[in-house]
């Protein structure tokens, strides 16, 4: 694989602004648009953040910059522009806890190291419980975390009240909050900046990304990828990285990969402008829609579901009008654990399977799949998460950790 001497993106600055504020000039582009080459070292199918992540780490880490980023759309416009950016490492199984401690290692540092402004915001989690399994599995996590370093612990409904005034924790309601895992660490960022600042970085090092390009086939001979068709044309390339979530098996079934992944979507909402009064994140409940689908509409039976929820939760928000809803993809996978690494195939890596969840791990994952191309070997902290995991019966359950229901 090629690995030119590296480059940093320019840096932004004040002295920069002041620059171009008197000279007038236009500010250079983010990314650059190309042609399209015959050939590249790498080639990643999906241009959110788990694949400008994969992009970027493989240039600043590994020198590997004969790069191109696809998306049949256009860039973060999947799962990573649908995200509601919820940032955690609270999960129930020691493997999930390690893997998401260290993407949120990456996301405190990331403005700087990207110097971009990504706008992360420490705020604490709380994940409400209203009975008393999901309190007990509340209870579960909050033990695995601790014995992995993680800050995260039970409280009750007085200290949840406290930090969140406006949430109704009477037993009068029609489901009572019992408890909370109150996680410190946990807080929020804005998705879009991230994958800009990502593609930004990127692209700085020399990878191509190309939107609009849709890949309709993957050529494999003797068991080894040999490239890619597209809508724009073909490629020569020896490495293909499924980023694809809620697509990733029709991408997977193009290289004679099976999956096991069933695609579901999932709703979201946002109120109208109103002045911050949140200073926590607050999750209670939630589910994917109770059918397999490709569609991203939103429903209007979800919205009234989601309404009587929160107006239950916080009374106080029964004048807000909802501004608008949306819906994103997830690739849910049996024990709710992601796939990645290696397939049967050479050359033909997955980062895939992320359910509800994948946009904490955009950092970490990219980080481990940039190592596993570039070494041929898989880093430890992903070794859990192997397609073989299923045939072998090695299961890496994190059902419970979920932030909305299955």
């Amino acid at each position: 694989m090629t690995r030119p001497a590296s480059r940093r993106p320019p840096r932004y600055s004040a002295l920069a602004l002041v620059r171009h504020g008197l000279s007038g000039k236009e500010w250079p582009r983010a990314w650059r648009d190309h042609p399209l080459g015959a050939s590249y070292d790498v080639v990643i199918v999906g241009a959110g953040v788990h694949g400008l992540a994969a992009a970027y780490y493989l240039a600043a880490n590994h020198g590997i910059t004969k790069v191109a980023v696809l998306d049949k759309s256009y860039l973060g416009g999947g799962g990573s522009g649908r995200s509601t950016a919820i940032l955690r490492s609270n999960y129930l199984t020691p493997e999930g806890v390690r893997f998401y401690d260290r993407s949120m290692e990456l996301y405190r540092t990331l403005a700087a190291d990207l110097d971009y402004n990504v706008m992360f915001s420490r705020r604490g989690h709380l994940t409400l419980a209203h009975n008393d399994s999901s309190l007990r599995t509340m209870r579960w996590r909050a033990e695995v975390n601790k014995l992995q370093g993680i800050d995260s612990e039970v409280i009750g409904p007085g200290e949840i009240k406290r930090m969140v005034p406006y949430l109704d924790t009477s037993a009068d309601t029609r489901y009572p909050i019992l408890g909370a895992l109150y996680h410190p660490p946990g807080g929020i960022i804005r998705h879009d900046a991230v994958n800009w600042g990502y593609a930004r970085a990127a692209d700085a090092y020399g990878v191509q990304i190309h939107q609009g390009t849709e890949v309709t086939g993957i050529d494999v001979v003797d068991g080894q990828v040999r490239g890619v068709r597209t809508n724009r044309g073909d490629i020569a390339t020896p490495v293909v990285l499924n980023c694809t979530a809620g697509w990733s098996t029709l991408v997977a079934a193009m290289a004679g990969v099976r999956l096991p992944i069933q695609t579901f979507p999932l709703q979201a909402a946002v109120t109208e402008p109103v002045r911050p009064f949140l200073h926590t994140v607050v999750v209670s409940g939630a589910a994917v829609d109770p059918f397999a689908s490709y569609s991203t509409r939103g429903s209007l039976e979800f919205a009234e579901g989601l309404a009587t929820h929160v107006i239950e939760l916080m009374p106080a928000l029964s004048k807000m009008r909802l501004l608008r809803q949306w819906s994103g993809l997830c690739d849910m996978t049996p024990d709710f654990s992601p796939i990645m690494g290696g397939t049967g195939i050479g050359g033909f890596y997955v980062d895939v399977g992320w359910g509800t969840y994948g946009f904490k791990a955009g950092p970490v994952s990219g980080e481990a799949m940039a190592e596993c191309i570039a070494t041929g070997r898989t880093p430890e902290i992903i070794a859990a998460f192997g397609l073989d995991r299923f045939g072998e019966g090695r299961l890496v359950g994190e059902k419970g950790a979920a932030a909305v229901g299955h």
